[in-house]
């Protein structure tokens, strides 16, 4: 029995949307999702990875047969026949890869405003934000301050824009970091307890918002496994959050080239359980003390400035011929 070549266009069209959804699903191409956003990703990922199997096979397909249906065969030496043009065809092959991208840009975009992309600061429906960094004390001391929805401290330097008839919460991070990148290192301070340190620590399920620049020149941080990638700009704070989910230790990749070390500006990130966390602040907390103890000099009596500073000076083989040099 003859199956119609409709019937055979149904199975093969059935058969290759099969195929297309599982490896789509399962293609493997990613690293461990570690966070809320890289789920998201994932996902804008895994369509775009479904949609171009299906034409992949469907254009190297009809390539091949093409090739060996219409080859050149021996003492075939006339042209084949003419063909004008097929105009629904061409407008079918138009109107799909419009769709497709016009999808795809729609699909990014809610990604994209949902990692923060739009609005660092707030949740998905958050309203517009304004920077308070540069404002002065007393306009910002009249400026209404909306009720957070926890009890975590704020964003420093950030609050709503709020009218009369409309004043919704401010949305708030768990954990507000600010970023300083340079050649070849990255710096976090957490803003909360002031320390400074050369790896990154998250809690496992906090939000965390960071405020990043650079020093020198432009750098780009990038977390594989959290799907979060931003330029680190001299002179221009970026802005982005996300919210680690799964425990272990990754690291901060600098993804801009941005001199002859690039290759080994790399940073550890550890996520890690709320107790543990709190430990290592606590080791910091004690580590950052003891430096300022054994650093800082402190005047504790009226003694003169030359009195207190001789032992000091002495140490760092400093004399007054030395002293003398400087000023001249």
């Amino acid at each position: 029995m003859k199956i119609p070549r409709s019937i055979w266009t149904l199975l093969i069209g059935i058969v290759l949307t099969l195929a297309s959804l599982w490896y789509g699903q399962n293609n493997g191409l990613m690293p461990v999702a570690a966070s809320d956003e890289a789920v998201l990703v994932d996902g804008l990922f895994n369509s775009m990875v479904t949609v171009s199997f299906g034409i992949f096979v469907i254009v190297e397909s009809v390539l091949i047969y093409s090739a060996f249906k219409y080859r050149r065969r021996p003492g075939d030496n006339e042209d084949g026949p003419h063909i004008e043009g097929n105009i629904p065809l061409e407008i079918l092959w138009t109107a799909i890869p419009a769709i497709i991208v016009l999808g795809i840009s729609v699909y990014s975009f809610e990604v994209y405003n949902a990692s923060g992309g739009f609005d660092p600061h707030g949740g998905h429906d958050a309203p517009i934000m304004a920077q308070l960094s540069s404002l002065k004390p007393d306009t910002m001391a009249a400026m209404p301050m909306s009720t957070s929805h926890n009890s975590h401290s704020h964003s420093p330097g950030a609050t709503l824009i709020q009218s009369e008839e409309d004043q919704p919460a401010e949305y708030t991070a768990d954990l507000n970091i600010s970023v300083s990148a340079m050649q070849y290192a990255w710096l976090f301070t957490y803003n909360d307890t002031g320390i400074t340190t050369g790896e990154l620590h998250l809690p496992i399920g906090k939000t965390v918002e960071i405020s990043m620049t650079a020093s020198d020149v432009i750098h780009a941080f990038w977390i594989p496994e959290f799907r979060m990638k931003q330029d680190a700009i001299p002179g221009r704070e970026s802005k982005f959050r996300f919210t680690p989910r799964k425990p272990g230790d990754y690291e901060v990749i600098c993804a801009e080239l941005c001199g002859p070390y690039h290759g080994v500006m790399k940073t550890p990130v550890v996520v890690e359980a709320q107790a543990d966390f709190d430990k290592w602040m606590q080791e910091q907390l004690v580590a950052n003390k003891d430096h300022l103890n054994e650093t800082v000099a402190m005047n504790p009596s009226d003694m003169t400035a030359d009195q207190f500073l001789a032992p000091y000076i002495k140490d760092m083989g400093i004399n007054t011929q030395s002293l003398h040099q400087l000023h001249q």
